[in-house]
């Protein structure tokens, strides 16, 4: 049995969720055991909880320390039978989180799958539903699978009542070289807001106007949604390439000014926009499962962040591939073989 130490590295959910998801695919059990150590509330949060038990419903595993504020963990592993499922995170806990738990087992089973998750769809420390659907899922959809995602209800955080429905056809993952973003095909910045006053959103889209100013006036829009999907803003900011679709995205908080906000998601893309790597930091993290599943492939990145060293971390602990990070002019090459 795997054994791995929750309070190493980046130390948060994303140990829990990718270790599920290595474990079905490769059979190998696993326990985790300080989970979350370092964060202010330690343990099993509860869409950590949704997320283990969507694993295990999808597959027969067993389960020991199931529970929130659980500090360890052990999972043996069943065998992952595609079929319908309902999984409901409660209150703005993220679906995406969960989809990134059971999608690749389910994208390798001997048969199609569909999946309704409800909960929280654009929340803090989550990737919004936008990111998962233009972002993600189209670099799944050419390594094999085909993978397609709804959004049938917006849940802000922090009330969740969102709602997503996904398809998943199965098919192996062939490696895939994610070096060049191609041509550059347009931008766009959307203030997303429910419940609120539009104010907000115009003072966001304001402030976003002036530090990319040399974005296209029609880049700009506003999208109110209706209120009983709030209250909550966001904003998201997109870069498009023919080959990879960047999302930035920034939660109205409290005692945070929408122009704040507005300054640091702007900062981001410019940065983005200005650097050559494929994935930015969020997208790196997520592209180490498919890439050693597919057992090679290759991608560019930024200056590697802690969620994507323990990624690697796991990764390697899971299937023992080679995995390697190197610098390539001015970027960083993360290849797998």
């Amino acid at each position: 049995m795997i054994t791995i130490d929750g309070s190493e590295g980046e130390g948060g959910g994303q140990m829990v969720r990718n270790s599920c998801a290595l474990s079905l695919v490769t059979g190998e059990p696993f326990r985790i055991t300080s989970i979350r150590a370092k964060r202010s509330k330690p343990g099993l949060m509860r869409q950590h909880v949704t997320a283990v038990e969507a694993a295990a419903a999808i597959s027969g595993s067993e389960c020991t320390g199931l529970a929130v504020g659980s500090p360890e963990l052990t999972f043996r592993p069943g065998r992952t039978v595609p079929g319908e499922y309902h999984f409901a995170v409660g209150t703005a806990g993220s679906t995406g989180l969960v989809l990134q738990t059971v999608l690749l087992p389910l994208a390798l089973a001997n048969g199609p799958s569909r999946l309704v998750l409800e909960g929280g769809t654009h929340n803090m420390l989550a990737p919004p539903f936008e990111f998962i659907e233009r972002t993600f899922l189209p670099i799944i959809n050419r390594m094999g699978p085909q993978v397609s995602a709804r959004l049938v209800r917006h849940g802000f955080f922090p009330r969740g009542g969102g709602r997503i429905e996904v398809d998943i056809t199965p098919a192996p993952l062939a490696p895939l070289d994610c070096t060049t973003r191609g041509q550059a095909l347009g931008v766009s910045a959307t203030a997303l807001f429910s419940a609120l006053p539009g104010e907000i959103a115009e003072r966001m889209l304001a402030r976003t106007r002036r530090d990319l100013a040399d974005w296209p006036e029609d880049a700009f829009r506003l999208h109110q949604v209706p209120a009983d999907q709030g209250p909550g803003i966001i904003l998201l900011l997109e870069a498009r390439y023919a080959n990879i679709t960047e999302i930035v995205s920034a939660f109205g908080q409290l005692g945070v000014t929408a122009e704040r906000l507005a300054k640091t998601s702007a900062a981001r893309i410019q940065g983005y926009a200005d650097a050559s790597a494929f994935a930015g930091p969020y997208l790196a993290d997520q592209l180490v499962l498919p890439f050693v599943l597919a057992s090679g492939g290759a991608f560019t990145t930024v200056k590697p962040s802690q969620h994507l060293l323990t990624a690697i971390d796991i990764a390697r602990t899971f299937t023992g591939r080679r995995i390697e990070i190197s610098r390539e002019s001015g970027d960083h090459l993360i290849s797998v073989g």
